[in-house]
């Protein structure tokens, strides 16, 4: 037992002779909770996760005897959890609407039944490794939990309990470890945050994460087990973009990190969150879902745990060979809680204002995800999405910049594009993939051998028209010549009917892959045709004017995913509608032309 001997905002000084770094505090009267993050001599320097208002010197100190720790195991699906993995629920229910400080409610709960179904394949005496699956737990009607010895536990195996009703904290199976020791075994375990849960080997990413956004799949992918970012001002459309790929992913597991954001914006999160019906299985959305829920109000130090809690649970769950995708909004305000604690420890700050490490720990936390082999043998991927909100929407500032060299995957989103009521505002000149080359081989597997030359040739039409529009903007559109005319309007039937894509549209919500390949195709055709047409004497005027533009427009809105046929039958109906001008215009052009343009 120790006692308080300074304190500094969150970060207090305590005389606790025998505590180790990263070891567990509790402080004071109210018993507030943290972690012990520098020694000297007898004192440690904690910094606590809850508001230390009204603490005063000399007060009571204590070390747990273990670092920050999450629980693992059933009851984690459909929770919502704050900072340091307190569900929120049983926090209310002990202390209101005003959750008092200091409440100690367990991560799990202890008095539920779970039915418990041992692995046929174990039986005592047989030697016993970490990770290994002991059984299951249904846990939801759309997840199997997968009940794993710790990582760190390994001997004989004594007795395992035949199939029943179990709580978390019942003994389920006993294990005579190397040194003679007997290690009882639960439904859950504890696993220390800041350590990435171990693993066999990594492997290669091979399956692209398909999101049913057109400018993410299509144009910029990502792959199971990735990296990626989010960078985007204020009103961009960050949480709704995060939202889309939460909701259609087709990931087992979704994990939402709400760490900094306003109150307001979680709490639209957290109301709308149980309300969706998961569009792969009918059932509640929330049945593969976890969220974490650290608002901008709540204390620094809590903050910056989330993100570490976060991608623990996504590790544990990956462990049991789903693939999880976890989502960070926002890794600048976990930035931000870095470089306030950095400033109060009185480290030397760097670029405005954040402490040198904060490269490191950026590249620390992306790294934890992957797609790996799992120490039982399964295949498991955490996917990694990344919000960033740069003041001001400037990508040069330090997290932005630091993140772009760390990811692979980098969905810029536009201010200019959100003001003019174009969603997703991803930039289609900004953004990037590193998955390309590996996505196509997918895409060529399982949609269409063409669809890397396609997209090339729709970013190559969607840069020759941004250069266009700096002209237009200079001298006007009568400076242009027909075929630039004709590359501006083909480049804006790209944006409008293909990039665009409503949230709330109830038919364009998600574009299956085979959908996205075939309104791609189906533009890019229309483009084809009418450059020949306007290579053959026909003004761009006169192309611009064809109902065909503004009905492919609309085509993403009339079929769903599931009505392609009538989708394709429309699009095989593109050259019918170039007839008329080619008739018009063909006699005067060589035959060779003819037979170029006729289908």
């Amino acid at each position: 037992m120790g006692k308080i001997l300074e304190i500094n905002g969150p970060l207090v000084k305590l005389e606790l002779p025998q505590t180790v770094l990263g070891e567990q505090v509790r402080v004071g009267r109210l018993g507030l909770v943290g972690e012990v993050i520098s020694r000297d001599g007898n004192t440690a320097l904690a910094q606590l996760y809850e508001d230390t208002a009204g603490l005063c010197p000399g007060e009571e100190a204590e070390g747990l005897g273990w670092p920050l720790s999450v629980e693992l195991g059933p009851g984690l699906l459909g929770g919502i959890f704050d900072g340091v993995q307190r569900p929120l629920q049983a926090m209310w229910e002990q202390s209101g609407d005003r959750i008092a400080r200091g409440v100690a409610v367990a991560s799990l709960p202890r008095d539920r039944r779970w039915h418990f179904v041992p692995d046929p394949g174990r039986r005592a005496g047989m030697p016993l490794f970490g990770g290994e699956v002991l059984g299951t737990v249904q846990e939801t009607e759309s997840i199997q939990h997968r009940i794993l010895v710790p990582p760190q536990v390994q001997g004989e195996l004594l007795e395992l309990a035949p199939e029943g009703e179990h709580t978390v904290e019942d003994v389920i199976g006993r294990v005579r470890l190397a040194d003679g020791r007997i290690e009882k075994l639960h439904l859950f375990h504890r696993w220390p945050v800041r350590t990435p849960r171990p693993f066999r080997q990594r492997d290669h990413a091979v399956a692209p994460l398909i999101t049913g956004q057109r400018i993410l799949d299509t144009f910029y992918p990502l792959l199971k087990g990735g990296k990626a970012a989010i960078p985007g001002p204020f009103g961009a459309g960050k949480t709704m973009l995060q939202h889309q790929v939460a909701r259609w992913c087709n990931a087992q597991i979704v994990i939402y990190v709400g760490c900094g954001e306003r109150g307001n914006e979680l709490t639209d999160v957290l109301e709308s969150m149980p309300t969706l019906t998961d569009p792969h299985t009918g059932r509640p959305l929330m049945e593969r879902t976890l969220l974490v829920a650290n608002t901008s109000n709540m204390p620094v130090v809590a903050r910056e745990a989330s993100i570490y809690v976060g991608i623990t649970l996504a590790e544990y769950f990956r462990d049991q060979g789903y693939d999880v995708v976890m989502v960070a909004d926002s890794t600048s305000r976990w930035a931000e809680a870095l470089r306030e604690v950095a400033g109060r420890l009185g480290q030397m700050p760097v670029e405005e204002g954040y402490p040198a490490y904060l490269g490191s720990r950026l590249a620390a936390f992306y790294e934890r995800a992957g797609r790996v082999e799992t120490l039982a043998g399964d295949h498991g991927s955490v996917t990694l999405i990344g919000a960033v909100s740069p003041p001001g929407g400037d990508f040069s500032e330090p997290v932005t910049s630091h993140t772009k060299e760390i990811i692979q995957t980098f969905w810029a989103l536009s201010k200019e594009l959100a003001d003019a009521r174009h969603y997703p505002a991803v930039d289609w000149l900004e953004s990037f993939s590193g998955y390309v080359s590996s996505a196509a081989k997918w895409w060529a597997d399982n949609i269409d051998p063409g669809w890397e030359a396609a997209r090339a040739a729709a970013l190559d039409l969607l840069a020759a028209s941004e250069e266009l529009q700096r002209i237009v903007n200079l001298v006007g559109v009568e400076a242009l010549s027909s075929e630039q005319r004709w590359t501006l309007e083909a480049a804006s039937l790209i944006k409008e009917g293909l990039l665009q894509q409503a949230a709330t549209d109830e038919v364009d919500s998600f574009a299956s892959p085979e959908k996205q390949f075939a309104l791609l195709t189906a533009l890019l055709d229309i483009h084809r045709q009418g450059m020949k047409l306007v290579k053959l004497g026909a003004p761009a005027r006169r192309l611009i004017q064809m109902p065909l533009l503004a009905q492919a427009r609309r085509w993403k809105s009339q079929h769903s995913s599931d009505d392609l046929e009538a989708l394709k039958a429309k699009i095989a109906a593109i050259p019918a509608a170039f007839e008329p001008l080619l008739l018009e215009y063909a006699p005067a052009a060589p035959s060779s032309a003819m037979e170029e343009i006729r289908p």
